[in-house]
C-alpha cells in the first residue's frame, strides 16, 4: 500500500535581508537567485518540483498546498503555471501569524479530504544542490512518519554556524537512519557552535519536517491548544474561490503568532510524541541573507561572485549583483554590491544579516522602495515606472495575452496611450476600439477606461500620464475581474 504525501509550500515570507532585490511585494521567493543564467527557475518553483520529485512504488505525491498571501496570490499561480502544476489549494493568510497557525490551515485542509496524508513541510526560499540526495533523505522521512513519528530534517554542518537553530540527536539509539531528537537548542556563539562541530552529533535545523496532519493537529492541541482552537474558528469562517481558500479574516487575526519550533517541536523530546530526525547532506541553503547567496554562488579563482552585467578586477570573496546596467568593482574585498534600478545595496559581507536595518528605516519613512520595485508585476502583467517629474509619468506596460485591466477613472490625470507591440482593445466612455502597433489614443481625466489585451501574444503599450496627482491611488474601479476594490 503507498504512502499518500501532501507536499506544504510555505511562501509568505518578506525577505528583507535580501533587499534591494527582495521586496515586500515581490519577496525573495519569487525571485531566481541560483547565479547560473540557464536556470530561470526562482526559489519557489525549485522547492514545488523538488517536492513533486518525491514520488516511488511506495510514496504517492498529491498536488503542493501553497500557504502564503493576499498579495502573493496571482505570483503564485503564475509561477505554478510555469511549471505546469496546478496547486491542491492555495491558503490565503489575511495577516501574518508565523509558521504553526499556517501549518494547522494546511492540516486541516488535508485532513478535508477524508484521508490523514503524511504531510511535508518546506518553506519556498531555500536552496539545494543535490537533488538526488534530497529526495533520498525526504522518502526516508516520509516512511519513517507514515509509521505516526514526527520527522525533522538536519543539516550536516560543515562549518560552525552562528546564524541557525542546532538539534541534538540522542546518542546510541537503535535507528542510525532516523534517531530520536535529544534537544533543540537556541543559536549558539561562535565559540559554541565550534564546540558543536568537534563533539558531533550536532545537526542545524532547516525548519524542515514531516508528519502526519492528524499527529500535527494533535501534538499542536497538547501543547498549544490556544492556537489549535482560534485556526479552527478561523477555518470553519473559511471562503473558497476557485483553488484560493481564505480562512475567516477577523477570526485569524485573533490567533497567537508562533513559530512551528516553538509551538510544538521543541516540546515532543520526552513527550509520548515520538520526534526523530533524517540527516540531510544535500547542499542546503536557506538563502537568508546576501551572505548565503555569496556562498552558493559560483565564483571566479578570487572568490567574487557575480550575476549580470558586471566587472570586477582586483577583488577577493565580493559578491556583484547587477539587475538593470553595467556594474563595475575595483579593489574590494568581502563586500556586496546589489544594484537594482531604483536603488543600490553596498555592505560588508559579514554585515550582510544587517540590511533588515536599511529596510526598517524606508518603513519607518514610509518609502516606497521597501515594497515595491520600480518594475511592479500584477495579475494582469507589469508595469515600469521609466520617468517621471512634477506633473507627468511615463511607464512600460504589458498585458498577458486575454488579460485585461480594470475598469477605472482617475480625478487627477488624463493619459496617452501608445501601442509598440501585440494589439490593444481599448474601451473609453462607451466607445471600443482596436489599436495596432504604432497607434494611440487619449484618455481624459474622469473618463471611465479599460485596456485589454485580446491577442494570443503579449501587449505592450507606453503610457504617458500627466496632471496635477499621479499617485496609484487615484483610482476607482468599477469592474476588476481579480477582486480588487
Amino acid at each position: 500500500m503507498s504512502i499518500s504525501v501532501q507536499p506544504v509550500i510555505m511562501a509568505g515570507g518578506s525577505g528583507t535581508r535580501l533587499w534591494p532585490l527582495s521586496r515586500a511585494g515581490y519577496p525573495k521567493q519569487f525571485l531566481v537567485l541560483s547565479g547560473d543564467p540557464a536556470d530561470t527557475r526562482s526559489l519557489f518553483q525549485h522547492a514545488v518540483a523538488r517536492l513533486q520529485g518525491l514520488a516511488s512504488a511506495d510514496i504517492q505525491v498529491a498536488a503542493p498546498t501553497i500557504v502564503g498571501n493576499e498579495e502573493h496570490r496571482f505570483l503564485v499561480l503564475d509561477q505554478l503555471r510555469e511549471l505546469k502544476v496546478e496547486p491542491a489549494a492555495a491558503l490565503l493568510e489575511p495577516v501574518g501569524r508565523n509558521t504553526a497557525p499556517a501549518v494547522t490551515l494546511a492540516a486541516l485542509a488535508a485532513l478535508d479530504g477524508g484521508s490523514d496524508p503524511v504531510l511535508v513541510v518546506t518553506s519556498a526560499d531555500q536552496t539545494v544542490t543535490d537533488a538526488p540526495a534530497f529526495t533520498r533523505a525526504v522518502q526516508r522521512a516520509v516512511r519513517v512518519a507514515a509509521g505516526g513519528a514526527i520527522v525533522i530534517l538536519g543539516i550536516t554542518p560543515d562549518r560552525p554556524e552562528t546564524g541557525y537553530g542546532y538539534i541534538k540527536v540522542a546518542a546510541g539509539v537503535a535507528d542510525a537512519d532516523a534517531p530520536a531528537v535529544a534537544r533543540f537548542v537556541e543559536k549558539p556563539d561562535a565559540a559554541t557552535a565550534e564546540r558543536y562541530l568537534a563533539e558531533g552529533g550536532y545537526f542545524w535545523n532547516a525548519g524542515m519536517f514531516v508528519l502526519k496532519a492528524s499527529v500535527w493537529l494533535a501534538a499542536l492541541e497538547r501543547f498549544r491548544p490556544d492556537i489549535a482552537s482560534a485556526t479552527r474558528a478561523a477555518w470553519a469562517q473559511r471562503s473558497t474561490d476557485a483553488k484560493f481558500v481564505r480562512p475567516g479574516q477577523a477570526e485569524f487575526a485573533a490567533v497567537p503568532s508562533e513559530s512551528v519550533d516553538y509551538a510544538v517541536m521543541e516540546q515532543c523530546p520526552g513527550s509520548d510524541f515520538a520526534i526523530r530526525m533524517v540527516a540531510l547532506d544535500a547542499g542546503w541553503n536557506d538563502l537568508g541573507a546576501w551572505e548565503a547567496v555569496w556562498q552558493v554562488a559560483p565564483k571566479d579563482a578570487d572568490g567574487n561572485a557575480s550575476v549580470g552585467d558586471a566587472i570586477v578586477k582586483d577583488s577577493h570573496n565580493t559578491l556583484v549583483h547587477a539587475t538593470s546596467r553595467l556594474v563595475s568593482a575595483v579593489g574590494l574585498d568581502n563586500v556586496v554590491v546589489v544594484e537594482t534600478a531604483d536603488a543600490v545595496l553596498v555592505a560588508s559581507r559579514e554585515r550582510s544579516q544587517d540590511v533588515k536595518l536599511i529596510v526598517n528605516q524606508l518603513g519607518r519613512e514610509q518609502r516606497g522602495e521597501q515594497t515595491l520595485h520600480r518594475k511592479v508585476h500584477r495579475p494582469w502583467g507589469w508595469y515600469d515606472s521609466i520617468d517621471n517629474g512634477p506633473r507627468h509619468q511615463v511607464k512600460r506596460i504589458m498585458v498577458k495575452p486575454g488579460a485585461a485591466l480594470s475598469l477605472q477613472m482617475h480625478h487627477h490625470r488624463a493619459e496617452h496611450w501608445i501601442v509598440v507591440s501585440g494589439t490593444a482593445e481599448v474601451t473609453v466612455g462607451d466607445k471600443v476600439v482596436l489599436l495596432a502597433e504604432n497607434q494611440s489614443t487619449y484618455i481624459p481625466l474622469g473618463q471611465t477606461h479599460r485596456l485589454a489585451n485580446p491577442g494570443k501574444v503579449p501587449l505592450e503599450i507606453i503610457e504617458v500620464q500627466s496632471g496635477s496627482y499621479l499617485g496609484e491611488d487615484d483610482i476607482v474601479r468599477f469592474e476588476d475581474t481579480y477582486g480588487r476594490s
